[in-house]
């Protein structure tokens, strides 16, 4: 199957949250096949090794950066070097995330911390922390990955729901505060997306009812979610902002 090139990603500066591996690591792949300039952060060590070895042959290579998320003055201070190394960001995607299981009666306030540290607070400070340089240089993209989970009232993910809710009002927000000096901000909505960490969740059967509701029959994979954000960083999408895109196969 052939696939579209963007020729405005070429040599743009793009930065990955969680870009080591699942979604993300697609993402990674899929922008640093543009000809971007890939910096992928990432707290798995093993695992984020393992993928810039794989595409240490792509030119530019996609750099991998050690980041935990959760530690809001480490993440600025990571992304600031990433700046001073690579020059001002111009794509950022927030897609790091965990969709740990919990019920209602097991959250405790340090847990309830945790799970929005981890889903939703570090998206609101990387957008912070690159937001001035591309208001400073009228243009720059914030793509957050979203998700069904809440759109769908899933159980066991009232956290993790919670914060992907959060994060469609947020992108919202920022789009607004932001649109005025050019930058676009929008969310992606991906359905479920066959991963390692998927599969660790549903069995063979979970994963035929998610196919059967679908209208599309057939499981998604990172690529199809990286196809979207290929696309919504592109100039080709230079009025788009504000808004959420499902990649969900039409699950409902």
């Amino acid at each position: 199957m052939s696939k579209a090139v963007y020729p405005s990603l070429k040599n743009k500066l793009v930065v990955v949250t969680g870009g080591g591996s699942g979604i993300g690591a697609g993402m990674t792949e899929a922008f640093a096949r543009q000809g971007a300039r890939v910096v992928f952060l990432d707290v798995a060590m093993e695992a984020s090794r393992a993928l810039e070895e794989r595409l240490s042959l792509l030119f530019p290579a996609p750099v991998f950066m050690h980041c935990d998320l959760t530690d809001i003055p480490a993440l600025k201070a990571c992304l600031a070097d990433v700046a001073a190394a690579h020059g001002p960001v111009e794509v950022l995607v927030n897609n790091a995330a965990n969709d740990d299981r919990h019920s209602l009666a097991e959250v405790t306030p340090d847990y309830w911390d945790d799970r929005i540290a981890v889903n939703l607070r570090h998206l609101y400070f990387a957008a912070q922390a690159v937001a001035p340089a591309m208001t400073a240089a009228g243009k720059g993209v914030i793509l957050n990955l979203g998700s069904i989970s809440w759109h769908l009232g899933l159980p066991d993910l009232s956290l993790y729901e919670t914060s992907k809710a959060g994060i469609e009002g947020m992108t919202r927000a920022l789009a607004r505060e932001l649109g005025v000096d050019g930058v676009r901000v929008a969310c992606i909505v991906p359905g479920n997306v066959k991963t390692p960490r998927q599969e660790k969740w549903y069995t063979p059967e979970g994963e035929a009812e998610i196919v059967a509701a679908q209208c599309l029959k057939g499981r998604i994979l990172p690529e199809d979610i990286a196809a979207m954000a290929m696309f919504l960083a592109s100039d080709d999408a230079r009025f788009i902002t504000g808004h959420e895109y499902f990649v969900d196969a039409g699950w409902r």
